[in-house]
């Protein structure tokens, strides 16, 4: 058996409040723990957003008496409340700035209205940013006019992680995260790997593939794991919607993601991709130093290294029931999750009620 720290993602849509027959704080915690994942960083845009004092509140609450894994809550960056969220910064995970693909309370279409909440945030945390490309750019500019610490969400594309490199070099406080489907599936929604890999001959098609940021090119693919050491955590952006909803006239975008993370990535360290120390330093390390997380005592998984089997959404612990690695053959499963002194999980049951999970920031 493989014993590795208890592993953190900085990037999780829980769905609760507003849309939980996708996935509420009880299934997406308990997918975590199956996933080896014992800290998540939930997103703020639900339904209702959490963009303030009262929603904060009431998502905290939700999550104390859901959550199985811990967790923090992201507070959302909207178009007149920099002051309040810069107040509240010392009970959220970061502040989360949508700046493409993005709707509702939370849109901020114009940098001017960037501009207070580079300003105002108190930064002993960074401004998390969905920003693609060129918005990608303006906020690496904003972020180094006010000397601010900046986290880019899921990057993708060559173009982001060469300016993010170029960037670090001339001492912006900037870090990044990459996603699984953005480093083993390409635009096509086909393996975009090594030939030996056993990934299904069968591509992604229709809303299935819909994803934000899109699946890219297979130059970008192959850029982000040329520039891997550029890159400081790896992350799932987990965005379940049902089959129903991905099948549909209108899909929209996003995967669920935090049952396969573990898995892709120790298969990848098998075929000498990746180094485990590497893997480690994504997804623990690094995303407790940029976000500020407590060490969690006690707190522990055990992998299978040499297990190989097929991935299965049946066999998930998401509402959302299905996975874009469907009948991939991966290598490395979870056994036995400890947090915090307690068996969290052991041989695909979860083992710790709802509400086991404790908000890193009180």
């Amino acid at each position: 058996m493989l014993k590795l720290p208890g592993l953190i993602d900085p990037h999780v849509h829980v769905r609760e409040p507003g849309a939980t027959h996708k996935e509420d704080w009880t299934s997406a915690t308990a997918s975590a723990l199956a996933g080896g994942i014992t800290t998540i960083l939930a997103m703020p845009n639900t339904k209702p957003p959490i963009f303030d004092e009262q929603t904060l509140t009431e998502g905290l609450t939700i999550a104390s008496q859901k959550a199985r894994c811990d967790y923090a809550q992201y507070l959302g960056a909207g178009p007149d409340n920099a002051a309040a969220v810069a107040r509240l910064a010392p009970r959220a995970a970061a502040l989360k700035m949508y700046l493409d693909s993005t709707f509702g309370e939370l849109r901020l279409d114009d940098m001017t209205l960037w501009l207070e909440h580079f300003r105002l945030w108190p930064g002993q945390t960074p401004i998390v940013t969905h920003s693609e490309s060129r918005s990608m750019a303006a906020a690496l500019w904003m972020a180094q006019m006010f000397d601010k610490p900046i986290h880019i969400a899921h990057i993708s594309l060559r173009e982001e992680v060469l300016l993010i490199k170029e960037a670090k070099a001339r001492g912006v406080k900037v870090t990044c995260e990459v996603c699984p489907h953005h480093l083993f599936l390409n635009f096509a929604g086909s393996y975009a790997g090594a030939q030996h890999c056993c990934a299904p001959p069968h591509p992604l098609t229709g809303g299935r593939k819909e994803v934000r940021p899109r699946l890219a090119t297979q130059a970008d693919v192959e850029a982000l794991w040329a520039n891997l050491d550029v890159i400081d955590c790896f992350a799932t952006d987990h965005a379940p919607h049902t089959l129903a909803e991905k099948d549909g006239e209108n899909p929209p975008p996003g995967f669920p993601g935090l049952e396969t993370i573990l898995p892709l990535l120790l298969t990848a360290v098998s075929e000498s991709r990746l180094t485990l120390d590497d893997m480690i330093e994504k997804m623990v390390t690094n995303p407790r130093k940029i976000f500020k997380l407590p060490e969690q005592p006690e707190t522990w998984l055990e992998v299978d290294e040499n297990a190989r089997y097929e991935i299965k959404a049946a066999e998930m612990h998401s509402r959302c029931g299905w996975t874009p690695f469907e009948g991939w053959q991966v290598k490395g499963r979870v056994t036995r999750v400890v947090l915090r002194g307690r068996e969290a999980y052991r041989d695909g049951k979860i083992l710790v009620e709802p509400g086991f999970g404790k908000n890193v920031r009180t």
